[in-house]
């Protein structure tokens, strides 16, 4: 089973959570980009399971074969292929679960939409584990837009309602790309590590109770052009949300000030219009660098709730889908009792995939522009 994101590039993802292999087809990336695997690497090792006693023990390398589009680590134009080797599954820890669907998980409703074919062990095509195939091409896309000034990065915003401190725009406004790098270094990707220490307190209790939480990833991008996106179908908004909401777990997707703008007049929440170094920008960002589905050059920002892991050791009530009668299910196996700090990098790897997509859409819009005989000057020209 496979899926597929994009309109330039075309991203898909196949495989399942304890198939052999989980990979990734990349189409669009332009012939001649360098790819640092060694930094691709550390990447993905920050999604990688089995790193600490906040996420599972299944452990995996996560190491990408790639099968074709990199000569010598330069991309040739064609497609890029890589593999990841699943080789530590136990699917005999799902036997039970193949009647019985877990609550909270796609058990049921993949049981129903597939006539019971699919494998569900791990989760199958549904499981968080599909997420590192994202993460190799996201890792890939998150070097390319670097190299063009463009930065990405995420933190933990909130697990079990416990909040980071900082302001993770204003460090990406002040462009200290050391201080990115700091942060995406850390086991535990929080501003304020005081608090990550009660987050991590929070999530300890709940595995020792048998029970998960959940929380939100924040992530903000930094150095985009205005002008990407479109009105309604095509905006930058929707496009990031459809490939967030790709990730398994994620329930909720804010851009901005978010929900909060529901309680504001209008004249808080309107973004004062100044110029600073000759061009236009904003005073605050509460439209989160978008507005009207397009890309205002402020820092792009939005974040991503996660439920807690469905997976829990508590027992839970739900049925046997051969009798059609109640019971209770107590859950084996290995499981996250949070995923959140997993997840940090999985945002990034998303909102790269988004932003190069529609970069390429604006490369595409201004060879139509320059090439009209009618054009005019307009802003940005």
């Amino acid at each position: 089973m496979d899926s597929t994101y994009g309109e330039n590039l075309k991203l898909t993802i196949f495989g399942a959570s304890h198939a052999p292999e989980i990979g990734m087809t990349l189409e669009g990336v332009p012939a001649g980009e360098r790819v640092d695997l060694d930094a691709l690497q550390q990447f993905l090792s920050r999604r990688a399971p089995g790193r600490n006693a906040f996420s599972t023990s299944r452990r995996e390398a996560d190491e990408p074969q790639f099968l074709s589009g990199l000569n010598d680590s330069v991309t040739d134009g064609g497609l890029i292929k890589a593999v990841i080797r699943n080789t530590n599954t136990r699917s005999r820890d799902y036997d039970e679960l193949k009647y019985v669907p877990r609550p909270g998980h796609a058990d049921y409703t993949a049981a129903v939409k597939y006539f019971g074919t699919l494998d569900m062990a791990g989760g199958g095509p549904f499981s968080g584990r599909m997420t590192a195939p994202l993460c190799i091409a996201g890792g890939i896309l998150k070097q390319l837009l670097e190299k063009k000034g463009i930065y990405i990065s995420a933190r933990i915003a909130a697990i079990a309602g416990i909040k980071d401190g900082g302001n993770l725009e204003e460090a990406l406004r002040s462009g200290d790309t050391a201080f990115l790098k700091a942060l995406a270094e850390k086991d535990f990707p929080v501003l304020d590590d005081a608090q990550g220490e009660k987050m991590k307190e929070a999530i300890l209790k709940a595995k020792e109770d048998g029970d998960s939480v959940g929380g939100i990833v924040e992530c903000a991008v930094f150095g985009l052009p205005a002008g990407l996106g479109g009105p309604l179908f095509d905006g930058m908004e929707g496009q990031i949300a459809k490939i967030v909401f790709g990730v398994p777990a994620v329930k909720g997707v804010e851009f901005g000030a978010g929900f909060s703008v529901a309680g504001m007049r209008g004249s808080e929440n309107n973004d004062p219009f100044a110029v600073s170094g000759g061009a236009a920008c904003t005073l605050t960002n509460h439209a989160g660098g978008i507005l009207g589905g397009i890309t205002n050059g402020m820092p792009l920002v939005f974040r991503a709730a996660f439920k807690p892991t469905p997976s829990i050791a508590k027992e839970q009530q739900s049925i046997d889908l051969r009798t059609m009668q109640e019971t209770s299910l107590r859950i084996r196996g290995r499981h996250d009792p949070c995923i959140v700090q997993r997840a940090v990098p999985v945002v990034e790897a998303a909102a790269a995939v988004a932003v190069y997509d529609a970069l390429l859409s604006r490369e595409k819009e201004t060879r139509a522009y320059a090439q009209r005989p009618d054009k005019t000057e307009s802003c940005g020209d």
